[in-house]
């Protein structure tokens, strides 16, 4: 059985970051996923992100023509237009405005790419071949990731996401960052076990095989992929 579409903590996270990247932090972002110069820190953010994109990138084919992809948390859009310049019909979705407008703008004439503003899990969406979810879920709890991929289990055959990992230094940084004055936080990252998280999606999605799992880390990115697919799917 689907899980529920709306748990509190779920929405709660989801107004958190909504109000996180059209209010506080749109610009920094916008600099962040471009060529603009950024310090030390937030380059090697950039750096971890760029090679954590490469990586789910390369969960999917070459050629993607007549494909169709959901790119669910897409920010500014950096891996939708990469689908879509292999020929995938990309529907983007965030649920930040002002990402999606950097983003539409961004975007090369010509791509066949659906910019969305609203939820990630939304049914209306439709059926996808694959799903890509790049750091959307890692401000959400195991029990809400395990949701979503369940929401999104009967409208795809490959979901590639990552996940926060749950390690010692991730977890002194995300202390050390609740002394900052709250106006300047960021939103909360929920690292997760992957023993828990490989576990629990055994459990709910027992049609599922767990392809590859990988971990990504620069400065202060971290970040784990990992590539689930509906029985021999690859």
């Amino acid at each position: 059985m689907e899980h529920s579409l709306a748990s509190n903590t779920y929405q709660q996270s989801r107004t958190r970051l909504e109000h996180y990247f059209d209010k506080t932090a749109r610009k920094a972002w916008e600099d962040l996923t471009s060529d603009a110069p950024v310090s030390g820190i937030r380059a090697t953010v950039r750096a971890g992100r760029d090679t954590m994109r490469e990586l789910l990138l390369s969960t999917l084919p070459t050629d993607m023509h007549g494909m169709r992809l959901l790119d669910a948390g897409c920010g500014t859009g950096a891996l939708s237009i990469a689908a879509a310049e292999r020929g995938a019909n990309v529907v983007a979705i965030d649920v930040s405005q002002g990402l999606i407008d950097v983003a539409r703008k961004r975007a090369p004439k010509g791509l066949r790419i659906d910019w969305r503003v609203g939820d990630m899990r939304d049914r209306d969406l439709g059926i996808f071949d694959h799903v890509a979810a790049m750091d959307s879920l890692i401000h959400y709890d195991a029990d809400d990731v395990i949701a979503v991929l369940d929401a999104w289990s009967g409208r795809a055959n490959h979901m590639a996401f990552t996940f926060a990992p749950r390690t010692a230094l991730l977890a002194a940084m995300h202390n050390v960052g609740k002394l900052f004055p709250r106006s300047d936080r960021s939103p909360a990252i929920k690292p997760i076990a992957e023993a828990r998280l490989s576990k629990a999606i055994t459990a709910a999605l027992p049609e599922w095989n767990i392809n590859f799992t990988e971990r990504v880390s620069s400065g202060f990115y971290k970040s784990q992929a990992m590539s689930i697919s509906r029985g021999d799917h690859l």
